[in-house]
């Protein structure tokens, strides 16, 4: 009769702990991952790809540790504030080819520390607060979004760090001074141009204008007025001189006795 040896105590637990941690890590991934996204760990850094994925708005579920954050080309149309708010280590947040028309003061709060790239282009953002994007250090893509060319975006600009790759392709789409539209917006501003001081400018000469149509105002009126008083004047005198002259009187009294 053959005999049947048991498995060393040692063995059996080597492999039902290694079978517990790839349980474990199976079920991490699974369940911290949002879907329909993918999530790989690369070297113990998550990145998270929901590119193409026809999403309309963030995932809640993104994973605290992630690195890399691909959220372009889905049909995002609103970034809610404190979106990735716990997301302390995120260093590449990708939201280009979406729908998305504006960003809030604190759309991108918690992420001011770390982030190093953050793409916004192929959007619909036309105005951008100065406060939404300037505490980040990332490098910024704002190309191909149908921008309105104004002093607060001019402000705004001057704050962030515009990815250099792109900075060329940033143009209006409508603005202030119709010579802007179409143009690449960094460019001009770099030679000089100005959105700000449109306002100011406009204002002083509305009121120069305006106070040369009162000056214009004041000296026709004395003009006409010189020119009627001489007028009546010179009629008095003409009139005066017209008169005929009075006679001497006698003296119908005689001299006394």
């Amino acid at each position: 009769m053959g005999t049947v040896r048991l498995p060393r105590p040692s063995l059996l637990l080597v492999s039902t702990r290694g079978s517990c941690l790839f349980l474990l890590f199976c079920l991490r991934l699974g369940a911290t991952c949002p879907q329909p996204c993918r999530c790989p760990d690369h070297a113990g850094a998550v990145a998270v790809y929901c590119s193409l994925r026809g999403l309309q708005e963030v995932p809640q579920d993104i994973p605290a540790d992630t690195v890399l954050l691909k959220l372009d080309a889905n049909k995002i149309s609103h970034l809610p504030d404190g979106a990735f708010q716990h997301l302390h280590r995120l260093r590449e947040l990708d939201l280009s080819h979406n729908a998305i028309e504006a960003i809030g003061p604190a759309t991108f709060t918690g992420l001011a520390g770390g982030l190093r790239l953050l793409d916004l282009s192929y959007n619909r953002i036309q105005r951008i607060p100065k406060d939404a994007l300037g505490k980040l250090s990332a490098k910024i893509r704002l190309s191909h979004n149908p921008l309105h060319c104004e002093c607060a975006l001019q402000e705004a600009l001057w704050e962030l760090k515009l990815d250099p790759d792109s900075v060329d392709e940033i143009a209006c789409h409508t603005s202030v001074q119709e010579e802007f539209v179409g143009k690449p917006l960094v460019q001009a501003l770099d030679a000089g141009a100005s959105l700000c001081s449109v306002p100011h400018r406009t204002t002083d000469v509305a009121m120069l204008v305006t106070m040369f149509g009162w000056f214009a105002m004041v000296i026709a009126y004395i003009v006409y007025y010189v020119r009627h008083n001489q007028e009546d004047a010179r009629r008095h005198l003409e009139y005066l001189k017209s008169l005929p002259s009075a006679p001497a009187s006698k003296d119908p009294i005689g001299p006394g006795p």
